[in-house]
């Protein structure tokens, strides 16, 4: 099974549980108190820094993604109403020849 490392590292639960898992084998080597508040703030310092960065590489991929399917909609839709525009237009001049047939204009 292979592991999300990615995912792990993006995940506040980990960054938690490595912090827990630190300062516990910091006081079973009897560290002073003082020495495991800031290695602890440092392990937590760097699991924000790193949730953050993977967070906002997914908000802006999400960007990317949500631009582009509007791009492809946007396309779409002035094609449909160009479509349907010629076809009025034709259907008019349609209209108008018929008209010219009908009163010999």
């Amino acid at each position: 099974m292979k592991i999300d490392w990615k995912k792990k590292l993006a995940s506040r639960k980990f960054w938690v549980a490595l912090t827990g898992f630190v300062t516990a084998i910091l006081v079973a080597f009897h560290v002073g108190q003082n020495d495991i508040a800031q290695i602890a703030a440092i392990i937590m310092a760097f699991g924000t820094l790193i949730i953050y960065i993977f967070s906002e590489g997914a908000v802006d991929a999400a960007a990317a993604g949500a631009n582009q399917t509007l791009s492809t909609t946007t396309s779409t839709t002035e094609k449909n109403i160009s479509t349907v525009m010629s076809k009025d237009l034709n259907a008019e001049q349609d209209q108008k020849q018929s008209q010219k047939g009908i009163t010999g204009g």
